[in-house]
């Protein structure tokens, strides 16, 4: 339709300015952040700049919901104060039916979110953390000191005094084993276990175990019994921020079976979901503002944009916190902003001029 052509034609320029000044912004909030610590660790320029080009795409990824906000308000806007949205509506067009290109537009760029966050920003943001942190001195390691996992549904208990991720090894490993009562089977001590590709073996283990009910003790011979995954020892070290969608769920269901704290993975791993819907509710938000200003339009759709991100990212904020301490489920923590402002935006909608 021509209307649709002209509507996205007057709506592109807008939204790739609003973009690009939106992740320049972001990428200057990002480095005077720093930029105080850069100067004391006399970091490089060049590792600086390296650092902030790593971090465009994740720049990129918060930039895009605003910039759609801000770019669909100040296009329906401006057509509203030179008067051309009343001539559509004086031709009997519906205003959803004008608009229906830029809720499309939403939903690609919802669709479009997730995987560019999953295929790019993932990764870019797990090297400029790494970059960053090599150039303040701030040492990060994977490996964990007294680790404590649940597996096989509780039935497993492992103590290990040290996790090396990269030799795989445990060192100072001790393995309560229960049945489906949770009455004591045995109990396994070793110095230390290398993983041997799909099992852990056991250095010098003894176990100790009942016979007749009279206490025993002898060598473990060798078995490939205990094949938790090394990931399972690792995971209060990840960020689960550098994860991939597929690692993110890996992450939650080894942490559920090794009876850890689960809450705040699993509500970042729906909000993996909920962040690229973002792009489609405020849309739809966008939509239900664009008739409302028809003085000083780029000022308001500018202040309204603004005033709409911070209190969408407030109220994340604050339904994510409450999720990670298992006040609120986490799919509700990730879930609620979005939901919340997808009522907004209809609510307003009914009342937007036609």
């Amino acid at each position: 339709m021509i209307l649709d052509r002209y509507l996205v034609r007057q709506f592109l320029p807008i939204f790739f300015i609003a973009l690009s000044l939106f992740v320049f912004l972001l990428l200057l909030i990002d480095l005077f952040a720093n930029l105080v610590r850069y100067l004391n660790y006399e970091v490089p320029l060049l590792t600086i700049l390296k650092i902030s080009l790593y971090f465009t795409p994740k720049s990129f990824s918060y930039a895009m919901p605003i910039s759609l906000l801000f770019a669909a308000a100040y296009t329906l806007g401006d057509l509203y104060a030179r008067n051309e949205l009343t001539t559509i509506f004086s031709s009997g067009i519906p205003f959803w039916r004008f608009s229906i290109s830029l809720v499309i537009i939403g939903l690609f760029a919802s669709v479009f979110s997730f995987f560019f966050d999953d295929v790019l920003v993932i990764p870019t943001l797990r090297v400029k953390n790494d970059l960053s942190r090599r150039a303040l001195r701030q040492h990060v390691t994977e490996n964990n000191s007294d680790v404590v996992i649940k597996a096989r549904n509780g039935r497993l208990v492992y103590s290990v005094d040290y996790f090396d991720h990269i030799n795989l090894l445990l060192n100072g490993v001790s393995i309560i084993e229960m049945d489906g009562n949770g009455e004591f089977i045995s109990f396994i001590r070793a110095p230390s276990a290398t993983w041997r590709d799909t099992y852990w073996e056991l250095h010098s283990a003894v176990i100790y175990h009942y016979e007749n009910d009279i206490p025993r003790i002898r060598p473990l011979p060798p078995n490939t019994s205990y094949h938790e995954p090394p990931a399972m020892f690792r995971r209060k070290a990840v960020n689960v921020e550098e994860l991939q969608a597929k690692e993110a769920g890996e992450l939650v269901n080894d942490l559920r079976a090794a009876g850890l704290a689960f809450f705040q993975a699993q509500a970042n791993y729906y909000h993996r979901y909920s962040f690229a819907a973002t792009s489609l509710i405020v849309m739809i938000l966008s939509i239900s503002m664009g008739g409302r200003f028809r003085k000083n339009i780029l000022l308001m759709s500018l202040f309204a944009s603004l005033s709409v991100a911070v209190v969408f990212y407030i109220m994340e904020m604050l339904s994510m916190t409450m999720a990670g301490l298992n006040y609120i489920p986490p799919v509700v923590g990730a879930w609620f902003p979005v939901l919340a402002f997808l009522v907004i935006g209809l609510f307003m909608l009914r009342g937007a001029k036609t």
